[in-house]
């Protein structure tokens, strides 16, 4: 499948309806994907990446349909990802010596990944391709989310391919974002920033504002995943800035994991008492040990203020609760309040535990959390409530 999406550009990329899970079982895609090829026909014909290596064959023989290999003047890749570039090798080994143009850093991953030697042809911020009527401008977008990462930008058609920017695992043959479900397609969005990008924020915010700078025209965001962004693409823009910004919302998630449900309990009558405490605040539970941890993190992300809770076993946590602990360590969130409850028999280790990993992850924690011995009884539920009362008052 090909569409056209302007008079010289054409989308050859591959609809993913099958995949549920990406990088490895890292980040969960309910909603498929997609892998955003783009063929550009000027004066000089020009492919801006490939697809996964999965359907590396399929794309080139549905790439032929739409022009001659050997007309292909240049290859573009803005990222080495795998998901990006993995059907290089089998479209190089028709066209050999086609120049590709990419990042240094992109030059020496697509070696380390592919151990060939291409036409490599390196370029940085602000250098340029003349390609007809149209002129190509390279900016790099370091640690967005790789060291390689660059963007492209198509003068006349005034399109600008974003490679992961501002994209979303989301299949659809609509392909356009004015033609989707909008709640679907924002929530995507916010889950792939929420898990992929928080940890570059400062430099998400850095890009937007240098690209901005050059007041380039943009018509389209043409992503690597998901919808292109051709109704008010501002909108995507200005939605990155905002969840750069410390992002939360008037939430708090209440994460656990739980062995006989004493935990559990203590969730719920933690969320009692805050609900009562404030009407207005948004609430929600989940028990890490079996929610998608990709859809946590994104209500995490979301929220001003976590409470994190588990049992006590073999003098630790429980190791759903830990994943969680280790994910958020890594992404960084900022400007979030915290706190740790759990329940226990022996010696209690979890409440502590799970404080000291908080403060790694840099959350603020407001308290020293709540224990509760063994199955809670009538009064200690109550403290639960009241526990949830008090928490509001700290954030």
């Amino acid at each position: 499948m090909a569409f056209k999406m302007t008079d010289k550009v054409t989308w050859v990329g591959k609809i993913d309806w099958e995949l549920r899970r990406f990088h490895g079982d890292e980040y969960s895609t309910h909603r498929g994907s997609s892998y955003n090829s783009y063929l550009i026909k000027d004066e000089k014909t020009v492919l801006i990446d490939t697809v996964w290596k999965p359907f590396d064959e399929e794309f080139v023989e549905n790439l032929k349909k739409e022009v001659d290999l050997k007309d292909i003047d240049y290859i573009i890749s803005n990222h080495a990802e795998v998901d990006h570039s993995g059907a290089l090798p089998l479209l190089l080994k028709e066209i050999p010596d086609v120049p590709i143009y990419c990042s240094a850093n992109g030059a020496k991953i697509l070696k380390a990944h592919y151990h060939e030697d291409w036409n490599f042809v390196e370029v940085k911020t602000g250098d340029t391709l003349d390609i007809g009527e149209s002129t190509l401008t390279f900016i790099e977008a370091r640690m967005l989310h790789w060291p390689d990462t660059m963007f492209t930008y198509m003068s006349g058609e005034n399109i600008l391919f974003s490679n992961d920017a501002f994209g979303q695992h989301y299949a659809s043959e609509l392909m356009y974002n004015d033609l989707v479900d909008q709640a679907e397609l924002y929530q995507e969005a916010i889950k792939y920033y929420a898990n992929i990008l928080t940890p570059f924020s400062p430099l998400v915010t850095n890009k937007i504002k240098e690209v901005l700078s050059f007041e380039l025209p943009v018509d389209i965001i043409a992503t690597s995943h998901g919808i292109i962004w051709r109704d008010n693409p501002a909108q995507i823009i200005e939605k990155y800035l905002e969840w750069a910004d410390a992002y939360q919302e008037n939430q708090i998630t209440i994460v656990y994991d739980t062995m006989w449900g004493a935990t559990r309990r203590m969730a719920e009558g933690i969320a009692e008492g805050i609900q009562l405490a404030d009407k207005d605040v948004t609430v929600k539970l989940y028990n890490a040990a079996n929610s998608d941890k990709n859809d946590v993190i994104t209500e995490m992300f979301k929220s001003k203020a976590v409470l994190v809770g588990s049992s006590t076993v073999n003098k630790s946590i429980m190791s759903a609760t830990a994943g969680i602990l280790d994910m958020i360590r890594g992404i960084g969130f900022k400007n979030k309040k915290a706190g740790a409850f759990g329940s226990y028999g022996w010696s209690g280790e979890s409440v502590g535990l799970i404080t000291e990993r908080l403060k790694d992850a840099k959350f603020e924690v407001v308290d020293e959390g709540l224990k509760a011995f063994w199955n809670p009884d009538k009064d200690a539920i109550d403290q639960c409530v009241e526990y949830g009362k008090e928490f509001v008052k700290k954030i």
